[in-house]
């Protein structure tokens, strides 16, 4: 056995019956000879030592003189290494290790031999294992690669899938072949692991595998020659012994010492492998190759990318999974060096989340999303679909563990100083660590913020950079007048080089989708986030039993200080994913996630106040508003149907929705006057629930608290005269520009400069039109639904000449005079619609036409309202059949009631001249109920006042804050104004009855 394990002989005779194939150790032989002359040449498990160090020290190049040694070296394999040799020794073995268990000697014997031949393979694998570490050690063939190389070249075969270049159908008797690989590493690990040597003996064959030039490829995963598959499947053998991923991990390359966010993908071992992806920034190549000439590209062509590429990230990212879970289940400290893996990306990269980042100063973007994905796999187990294991992660884990440091985070609703207060006194002292599902959980949140959604976030910049790149296209193409002048050489080359530019947008567009639009990842983001925002309703839960009982809403006033000194990101990254999912991918709810989404919802606009950032509550606002949007065949969006279903809904929406449209008008910031206009698309979320009676029934509730929807009235009626204003007023101007244009002859006399400046501006135009019509005419339509189900709040004092005047200034824009000046090419591309507009302004007239103080108010508008107007609107409505005949009847009876008003009105304000005291200092009307301002010490009338607290909380005087509650009624001075009244109209009537009998008379 020694013989045929070995080649070798101490017996010439041997060698030569072998062809030499077995290698005559003549200086050996000699020299056992003159040990003992009388003994004979037999080899044994004594001489072993001896047998394999004379083998190797043979040199097949060297010169001798000995001539019956000559056949010896000339019948060496001249380029065979040392390693090979040993690899061939050590699987010729095995071979005779299983005859001899299949040859049936006895028990005893059988184990002798066993006991032998296991002393021989450890002297084999220990010399192996030297020569990977020393390779020069021995005489080695000169132009061969030597040492770790050796074991690598096996290692990069492992794959089916590799390149045919370190794989071979048929093995070489000296070469590792792939069923070879992993017995042989657990002979080197057994060997060695126990005297702690093996990180010397393959630390060198690791980093080589680990960083091996393939990974750093510009064609990336889209080679044609996938080595890099063979890297993975090395690895995973590597890993695959026990003992081999424990010294991965501590190796100092695991972590490397002053690596910057930036290399550190590419130091540390596990970096190249995981920043392999398809990113077009950090591989431009596949871009370039899967998506070339991206506005030619078919759907079906793009869909034919997508899965391509989709399925060998999905080889990846599930490999890269059950690598780091292997070492993570090899042993405790394998495990912790995963974690401060983890944990040292995301320390690296704090500032990727920012607005203004130097991509090259961070890592890519590849890097974080391969590491959230496999920090979405470790998740999975602990993410049930009843929530059983919620409770496990420790809700003080930033008291207890400082593996993620947040100290300069911004806090939900936590000062820096109450939060290193709150830290301080929920730190442990000498207990055990937050246990791995905390670890995981709170790493996979942190990862995704300063990773994953930063990512996200650069694709949708890619949305912004095609539309002011087609911007420019349409600013340079103008109206074309260029063509034939001696600026259209000029003017074509910079079309042509911002054509290239949007091509290579557009391509790297698509390579973004075909990551982050990938189903697998987008599941496993949706199931995460919906996992998250669950766990944070169960932190601001009172009872903290959120979802089993779900919270009740509104929460409790009084917020916990462990949810307000949560970091801000939590919050933030729930939204911004929800944002990202409901606009790119609303299918992917059906399977799951609906409910947490429209809980999640329903749970932080009701309660705002658990959310210090207006800009975050304004968000999630717009996750509603997506999530009403229409796809496929679900006309209502992801939760059009649960808004008509779900219990939690129909007891809270209504109540949200005005709570949140009141507090929008405050958001704190410089822009909030403008801010609040993209916050209030509630008419949108009322048209998918307005023909539900049970929303019905909470909105006629909510109008019972008077003061709150009187303010809220009070809100929409600003709005509508705001956006109706700015809409209009941008119509006439793009009327104004068009019919300049129109005038061909006068047009092309104009300089170019001039054009394009007008050309500009009329782009602008439209695009602040479109944004302004939309907002007016859904706030109009609110307006509408609203007066046809309950009209006492908006015939409030405060409200109702307000709404009138609003009303009468915009009839007047559409059925008057200036109407002719809104006429616009293509009105439907500036969400303009006459028709429907006009249609429900008259609609709330007549809404509110059975109001007595309605048409008194109408009547009392003398900048706008007029009998001729109102004729007018009576003949457009019948000619384009606006209305049926009766509500043309109502209109008819409602100018009638209206002049009634005027009339009676004109009588009651015949007052003459009035003191200056009983005059509003605001409206310059008579007061009726005066009262004192605190503060500046005015006087003012309540009914003014009111109006003005609906808007604005501060004296319109002093501008100190005030409260309605806080005015002083001035009894005295409403006595002398009553008395002046009574005086007035009792003088009016009088003579107005002398002038009754002088006409008698005359008569």
């Amino acid at each position: 056995m020694i013989t045929g394990v070995l080649k070798v002989t101490l017996d010439k005779s041997v060698a030569e019956r072998s062809s030499y194939d077995i290698v005559w150790l003549k200086p050996l032989a000699d020299e056992i000879k003159s040990e003992a002359a009388v003994q004979p040449l037999r080899l044994n498990i004594d001489l072993i030592d001896r047998l394999l160090i004379a083998r190797l020290e043979i040199d097949p190049q060297a010169m001798t003189d000995d001539l019956d040694f000559l056949p010896v070296l000339a019948s060496l394999p001249p380029q065979q290494t040392i390693f090979e040799y040993l690899v061939g020794a050590w699987k010729r073995l095995n071979m005779f290790r299983t005859s001899l268990i299949k040859k049936g000697y006895a028990p005893a014997e059988t184990q002798t031999a066993l006991t032998r031949l296991d002393k021989l393979r450890d002297l084999v694998i220990s010399y192996s294992g030297l020569t990977l570490q020393e390779p020069e050690m021995f005489p080695q063939p000169s132009g061969r690669l030597l040492g770790p190389p050796e074991l690598v070249a096996p290692l990069l075969s492992l794959s089916t899938l590799s390149t045919p270049l370190y794989s071979s159908n048929t093995a070489s008797a000296n070469t590792l072949s792939p069923t070879d690989v992993e017995l042989f590493l657990q002979d080197l690990a057994r060997r060695f692991e126990p005297d702690n040597e093996i990180d010397e003996v393959l630390g060198d064959v690791v980093r080589q595998l680990l960083f091996h030039e393939s990974l750093f490829r510009p064609e990336g995963l889209g080679g044609a020659v996938a080595t890099w598959r063979g890297v993975v499947g090395g690895l995973e053998a590597l890993v695959s012994v026990k003992s081999i991923a424990v010294m991965i991990t501590r190796m100092p390359e695991w972590i490397p010492a002053n690596a910057t966010a930036a290399n550190f993908e590419k130091l540390s071992l596990m970096g190249p492998l995981c920043r392999l992806g398809v990113f077009a920034r950090e591989w431009p190549a596949i871009a370039q190759s899967y998506f070339s000439e991206p506005e030619k590209r078919s759907p079906q062509d793009l869909e034919s990318s997508y899965a391509s590429l989709r399925g060998t990230l999905k080889s990846l990212q599930s490999t890269l999974f059950q690598i780091f879970n292997t070492l993570v289940r090899a042993a405790p400290n394998s495990r912790e060096a995963v974690l401060q893996y983890f944990s040292k990306i995301v320390s690296l990269n704090v500032k990727r989340a920012g607005l203004q980042v130097d991509p090259d100063t961070v890592a890519s973007d590849s890097f974080m999303v391969n590491i959230q994905s496999v920090l979405y796999r470790f998740a999975e187990p602990f993410m049930d679909a009843n929530y059983t294991k919620i409770d496990r992660i420790d809700p003080l884990y930033f008291a207890h563990s400082d593996r993620i440091d947040v100290t300069e985070e911004t806090r939900i609703k936590a000062t820096a100083q109450e939060a290193s207060q709150w830290a301080e006194e929920n730190r442990l002292s000498g207990g055990p660590a937050p246990n791995f599902i905390s670890d995981i959980f709170y790493l996979a949140v942190a990862t995704s913020h300063y990773g994953y959604q930063k990512t996200i976030s650069s694709y949708s910049e890619l949305d912004k950079h095609l539309e002011d790149i087609e911007r420019h296209l349409s600013f340079l193409n103008g109206d074309g007048s260029w063509m034939g002048t001696p600026l259209q050489a000029r003017i074509q080359a910079s079309i042509n080089n911002i054509n290239n530019e949007k091509a290579k947008v557009q391509s790297a567009q698509y390579a973004y989708e075909a990551q982050l639009k990938d189903p697998e990842l987008v599941f496993r983001s949706i199931g995460f986030t919906v996992f998250l925002s669950v766990w944070l309703i169960r932190q601001a839960d009172p009872k903290k039993t959120h979802p089993n009982p779900l919270a009740e809403l509104p929460l409790s006033k009084d917020v916990p200080m462990s949810f307000r000194v949560l970091p801000e990101y939590i919050v933030e990254d729930i939204v911004d994913y929800f944002h990202f999912a409901t606009r790119h991918a609303p299918d992917k709810f059906e399977l799951a996630g609906k409910t947490e989404l429209l809980t999640f919802i329903l749970t932080f606009l009701s309660s705002t106040w658990y959310i210090k950032n207006p800009f975050l509550k304004s968000k999630i606002n717009d996750v509603l508003f997506l999530s009403i949007w229409g796809y496929g065949r679900e006309s209502t969006g992801i939760l059009g149907g649960l808004l008509n279903t779900h219990p939690l809904a129909l007891k809270n929406l209504m109540s949200m929705l005005m709570h949140f449209y009141i507090e929008v008008e405050q958001t704190g910031a410089s822009s909030q006057f403008y801010d609040k206009f993209s916050n209030r698309n509630i008419s949108y979320v009322l048209k998918v629930v307005w023909n539900n009676p049970t929303h019905r029934e909470a909105l006629n509730r909510e109008a019972e608290n008077v003061d709150k929807f009187v303010r809220f009235i009070n809100l929409m009626i600003n709005d509508v005269t705001y956006l109706m204003d700015e809409s209009l007023s941008e119509l006439t101007q793009i009327h104004d520009i068009q019919t300049e244009m129109d005038n061909k002859e006068e047009w092309n006399s104009k300089p170019l400069e001039y054009r394009r400046e007008r050309e500009g501006t009329l782009r602008q135009l439209e695009r602040h039109a479109s944004s302004y019509t939309t907002l007016g005419r859904s706030t109009v339509e609110l307006l509408k639904l609203f007066t046809a189900e309950t009209k006492r709040p908006f015939m409030m004092p405060e409200i109702v000449d307000k709404l009138a005047a609003m009303l009468d200034y915009n009839l007047e824009a559409l059925v008057g005079p200036r109407m002719q000046n809104l006429k616009v090419r293509q009105p439907e591309k500036l969400r303009f619609d006459p028709k429907a507009l006009l249609s429900d302004v008259l609609q709330i007239f007549l809404n509110l036409s059975d109001q007595p103080e309605f048409m008194k108010a109408i009547a009392g508008d003398g900048r706008s309202y007029s009998k001729g107007l109102f004729e007018q609107a009576e003949r457009i409505m019948f000619r384009r059949s606006l209305k049926s005949g009766t509500d043309l009847e109502k209109w008819r009876l409602l100018i009638t009631k209206v002049e009634e008003a005027k009339e009676t009105l004109e009588a009651e304000e015949d007052l003459g001249d009035i003191p200056d005291e009983f005059l509003d200092p605001l409206m310059f009307s008579i007061m009726r109920d005066p009262v004192i301002l605190p503060t500046s010490r005015t006087t003012i009338d309540r009914s003014t006042i009111k109006s003005h607290l609906l808007s604005d909380t501060t004296d319109p005087f002093n501008r100190m804050p005030l409260a309605i509650e806080d005015v002083v009624s001035n009894t005295e001075l409403k006595s002398q104004i009553d008395a002046f009244l009574i005086e007035r109209k009792q003088r009016n009537k009088a003579s107005g009855s002398g002038l009754e009998d002088s006409m008698n008379v005359a008569h």
